[in-house]
C-alpha cells in the first residue's frame, strides 16, 4: 500500500515539474522518461526471463532511426505514426533475431546479442548514402495528436506539450508492462528463468515466453529510442554501439533489476548524477564510475532492492520485540 502511494506521489510531483522547475532540469527529465520505458522492457528479458542482453541498445537506435526515415523517405511528421513505424521496425528486427536467440542461454545468448548489436552499428556506420554514416539522420519535431504546436519554441515544445506525451506514454507502458509480468504468461517466464528443465516438464513452452520477451523488450526500446531521437533532433549510430548496451545493463542492477520500477530508478540516478557531475568536473566519469560503483557495492540488490532488504530487517525486529514482549501463557 505504501508503495503505491508513493508512486502516485512521484508521478504527481512529475506532472506538476514543469509549473515549478527551469527548463533545463524538464530537458534532463525526458531521457528519465525514454529511459524508464526502454529499461522496462529490457527488465521483462533480464530481470524476469534470466536473459542478459549485451545488445539490446540495437533496438533503441531502430526506434531513433525508424523516426528519422518516416519523415525523410515517408513524410511522416506524426509522432503517433513515427511510433508505429518503430514498433514495425523493431518487430521486423527481433522476431528473426528472437528464434535464433531464445535457443541460447547464459554467456552465448549475452554474447550472440552483443553481435547482432555490432553488426547493427557496423551497417547504420557504413551505408552512409542511407543512414548517414557517422553523422547519422535528423529527426525532425513531430506533430502530437495531428497538432503542430507551432506557437512553441524548441524548448518549449519539449518542456511543455512533448513533456506530457512522453509521462503519459511511461504511465501507459508502465501499467501495460505491469500487468504482463503479473499475467500467466509473466509466471511462466519467471519458471523458465528460476527451473527451465522443471517448467519444461510442467508444460511451459519455454522457449516461446523467452522469445515473446526478446520481441516486447525489443518494442519498449524503440518506442523509447524515437523518443530519445526527437529529444536530440538526431538519430545517431552511437545510439547501437556496445557501450550504450552496457548503459542499460548498469542502470538496470543500480536500480534492482529483482524489482519492477528498480531499473527506472536507477535510471534516474544514473541521468541525474551523470548530469551534476558533467557540470562540475571534466572528470565526471571517474567520479560517475565510483560513485555508482560504491551505491552497486553497498546495495548489491540495487537501489531499491536495497531499500526492501532494510524494510524486511525492520519488520523482522519488530516482531520480534513484540513477541518478546508478549506475555507467557500460563500453565497452569
Amino acid at each position: 500500500m505504501m508503495s503505491r502511494i508513493l508512486l502516485v506521489i512521484s508521478l504527481a510531483a512529475l506532472a506538476l515539474a514543469p509549473l515549478v522547475l527551469p527548463a533545463y532540469f524538464l530537458t534532463v527529465l525526458i531521457p528519465f522518461f525514454a529511459y524508464a520505458i526502454i529499461l522496462l522492457g529490457f527488465n521483462l528479458l533480464f530481470g524476469y526471463g534470466g536473459q542478459l542482453s549485451f545488445g539490446h541498445a540495437l533496438f533503441v537506435a531502430a526506434g531513433a532511426y525508424a523516426a528519422a526515415a518516416s519523415y525523410s523517405v515517408l513524410g511522416i511528421a506524426s509522432f503517433e505514426l513515427m511510433l508505429a513505424v518503430a514498433i514495425v521496425a523493431a518487430l521486423c528486427l527481433s522476431i528473426p533475431l528472437a528464434l535464433v536467440a531464445s535457443r541460447f542461454t547464459g554467456i552465448f545468448f549475452g554474447v550472440l546479442t552483443l553481435s547482432f548489436g555490432m553488426l547493427f552499428h557496423s551497417i547504420l556506420f557504413k551505408f552512409y548514402n542511407l543512414t548517414g554514416g557517422e553523422s547519422g539522420m535528423r529527426v525532425p519535431r513531430p506533430t502530437l495528436l495531428g497538432m503542430e504546436l507551432d506557437m512553441y519554441n524548441k524548448t518549449g515544445f519539449l518542456t511543455g506539450p512533448f513533456y506530457y506525451y512522453c509521462l503519459i506514454l511511461l504511465v501507459v507502458l508502465g501499467y501495460l508492462m505491469w500487468r504482463l509480468v503479473r499475467s500467466p504468461y509473466g509466471l511462466h517466464l519467471t519458471a523458465s528463468r528460476d527451473n527451465p528443465v522443471k517448467a519444461l516438464y510442467l508444460g511451459v513452452r519455454v522457449r516461446w515466453v523467452r522469445t515473446v520477451a526478446f520481441i516486447v523488450s525489443a518494442v519498449y526500446g524503440a518506442i523509447g529510442g524515437v523518443m530519445l531521437g526527437v529529444l536530440t533532433g538526431l538519430a545517431d549510430p552511437e545510439l547501437s554501439y556496445w557501450t550504450h548496451s552496457g548503459h542499460l545493463v548498469f542502470m538496470t542492477i543500480l536500480g534492482g533489476y529483482q524489482q519492477f520500477l528498480g531499473p527506472a530508478v536507477g535510471s534516474l540516478v544514473m541521468i541525474l548524477v551523470q548530469d551534476q557531475l558533467m557540470a562540475e568536473t571534466e572528470y565526471w566519469r571517474f567520479f560517475v564510475g565510483l560513485a555508482l560503483a560504491l551505491i552497486v557495492i553497498a546495495l548489491p540488490g540495487g537501489i531499491l532492492g536495497g531499500l526492501r532488504r532494510i524494510k524486511l530487517k525492520k519488520e523482522g525486529k519488530t516482531h520480534a520485540d513484540a513477541r518478546q514482549r508478549r506475555p507467557a501463557r500460563s500453565t497452569a
